[in-house]
């Protein structure tokens, strides 16, 4: 049986690990985001994701060297996100250690370089993050730009498109459910697993291991979470007890286990 993976998510903003709730970032978890990779390597995770969320475009230049540095020192698969507008920039990240790249806003406003990279790099690099929203209808709607720019496209339709011009893999995530405590977006999120034959990575909203297990119930091939796992000790390994007790495949000890 295909093994459920574990992530875990740095949030960065100015280069330092930040808590995120309903995508504000406030409080500084770790100032040196290779103190959660040394921590991460020894308690079992299987991938870690690594995202840009400071609003100026200035902070590309030391987010890439975070990820160079955070690179030595990982030793599983390393994904990284955030103003990836341009080939040169992304070929920099990639040239910096990170095995695959998440791409948000250039799906509504650059796709010709989605395209472009998922032929270059191949289809596996290419991380399309959905974030999606509720409206004051309580419409879902997909958010680009950080969460600052609502679309007019739900979640399915996003998927669709985001397969189409050639990601490999989905990251959802929910700005009402993100750092809320209350698990992830079930509803939308079974909607999407539904609709695309992709892995979906389940994201936002996780404040007790049933949460990562009700993620993948409902479809997600992987279960991520960010600020649990920066303020419980050995967070990733309980959190794999966990899901095997509850008969859900998963590596005893990362990428490297059984």
């Amino acid at each position: 049986m295909l093994k459920k993976r574990l992530i875990a998510v740095l949030i960065l903003r100015q280069g330092q690990v930040v808590q995120s709730i309903r995508f504000k970032h406030t409080n500084v978890i770790h100032y040196d985001a290779v103190h959660a990779i040394e921590a991460f390597n020894k308690w079992a995770i299987d991938e870690i994701v690594i995202l840009n969320v400071t609003r100026e475009e200035s902070s590309r230049e030391q987010f890439a060297e975070v990820v160079s540095n955070v690179s030595r020192q990982c030793f599983v698969p390393l994904t990284a996100g955030g103003w990836i507008g341009d080939e040169d920039y992304a070929k920099r990240l990639l040239r910096s250690g990170a095995d695959k790249l998440v791409l948000n806003t250039a799906v509504a406003d650059n796709p010709d370089l989605v395209r472009t990279l998922s032929k270059r790099y191949g289809r596996q690099c290419i991380v399309a993050s959905i974030d999606v929203k509720r409206d004051e209808e309580g419409t879902v709607r997909v958010a680009v730009d950080r969460g600052r720019k609502m679309t007019n496209s739900d979640p399915v339709m996003w998927a669709h498109k985001s397969r189409d011009l050639g990601a490999g893999e989905i990251f959802f995530n929910s700005i009402d459910h993100d750092g809320a405590r209350k698990g992830y977006d079930l509803k939308t999120l079974t909607e999407i697993c539904g609709a695309v034959d992709l892995p979906v990575i389940a994201f936002g909203g996780v404040f007790k291991w049933d949460h990562l297990a009700e993620g993948i119930g409902v479809g997600a091939e992987a279960a991520a979470a960010a600020n649990i796992f920066h303020y419980t000790e050995q967070s990733t390994k309980k959190a794999k007890s966990f899901l095997a007790n509850a008969g859900i495949p998963v590596r005893k000890e990362g990428r490297h286990g059984a």
